[in-house]
């Protein structure tokens, strides 16, 4: 490779929409040494995996499938703010219905099946009868929270079912069983948006829906799909909540979680203006954001001042992630003009 390409090739690096996200969540991890010497160190006990690290992909693993849901979404050029609502009536019903001696298949089912059902309700409105999506999705922000606390009837429901705990503080093949069912989705996700159309068709209604709908492309029906399956995530991230505690707290329970899943996407590189899309991306931002939360305890951060961190430390993100920001920096001074050069006598020009 010729030496003259190298600068260009280090140039590109920097350019990638991975480089700053993967920069600052090493730097973090890092930072975390100077407080927890072993925090790196990853141990086994008793057949399972224990460490700072996997407890950032456990805490984590709901805002990460919660961020995968809203990805599809904000690439369609929408939004969903019902999201932490959908993670509380999920939890709140399918504790429910296992305080009342229900099984647990119909448990995780109806939870589920109300999941899909609220996706839906979000799609619909979107599509059929054209409400702005943050109008809608703030429809069921305010009404879900209630209805799942008419579930719990106002009171945290406490249950006892070793089944239900494995969903989100269970064990298997020695990894925390979140982390495995995060990675399937993950997978799933990247399988069905990069291995097949469905991603460029979403791609392609999120940057023109008008367009796509004369290209033959019903941008409605894959709206709604990117709703429903938004839904389904955030369904499954209130199971593991919920199972983690066994308990459902119709109040607290993914509270504001939606703001958490929107800036994962956007530090993960995502436009919120729709379009083009990145999954990777996503989940690097919902695992800074968990790595951050993390940093905040281990460094002994005052509760007082730990909003005002969390917001400085996005907030130097997102000016890495701007190329406007970086071109400030990067942007070469214009050169002076050289003075002209006399080659001889001035001839003075006559009418």
């Amino acid at each position: 490779m010729n030496r003259a390409d190298a600068p260009s090739r280090h140039l590109g690096i920097l350019k990638h929409s991975l480089f700053w996200p993967v920069t600052v969540l090493i730097v973090m991890l890092l930072a975390n040494v100077i407080f927890t010497r072993d925090f790196l160190a990853i141990r086994i006990e008793q057949g399972h995996l224990y460490g700072s690290l996997i407890d950032i992909l456990l805490f984590g693993a709901p805002l990460i499938l919660v961020a995968l849901g809203m990805t599809m979404v904000i690439a369609t050029g929408g939004v969903d703010l019902s999201v932490g609502a959908t993670v509380a009536i999920s939890g709140a019903l399918a504790c429910d219905l296992i305080a009342k001696g229900h099984g647990l298949p119909v448990a995780i089912g109806a939870a589920i099946g109300a999941s899909l059902l609220l996706g839906l309700w979000n799609g619909l409105l979107v599509t059929r009868l054209g409400i702005q999506p943050i109008i809608a999705t703030l429809i069921l922000m305010v009404a879900g929270r209630g209805i799942a606390q008419l579930i719990t009837g106002g009171q945290i429901i406490t249950i006892n079912n070793q089944g239900y705990k494995l969903i989100g503080g269970g064990y298997w093949l020695g990894l925390p069983f979140a982390i495995i069912l995060v990675a399937v989705a993950l997978v799933v996700t990247v399988v069905l948006t990069r291995r097949t159309a469905l991603g460029l068709l979403i791609e392609s209604v999120g940057g023109n829906a008008q367009a796509s709908r004369l290209a033959g492309i019903r941008s409605s029906g894959l709206i709604v799909l990117a709703y429903v399956f938004c839904g389904l995530c955030a369904g499954v991230a209130g199971l593991m909540i919920s199972s983690n505690t066994l308990s459902a707290d119709g109040n607290n329970a993914g509270l504001w979680i939606e703001l958490d899943a929107i800036l994962a996407v956007v530090l993960g590189g995502t436009a919120l203006t729709g379009g083009r899309f990145s999954l990777a991306g996503t989940v690097l931002g919902a695992l800074i954001i968990q790595t951050l939360d993390t940093t905040i305890y281990t460094a002994g951060i005052p509760p007082r001042t730990t909003l005002v961190f969390s917001a400085a430390v996005v907030t130097i993100v997102c000016l890495l992630q701007s190329p406007a920001f970086r071109a400030r920096f990067t942007r070469k001074r214009p050169e002076r003009p050289a003075d002209p050069v006399s080659t001889g006598p001035k001839q003075e020009v006559t009418a």
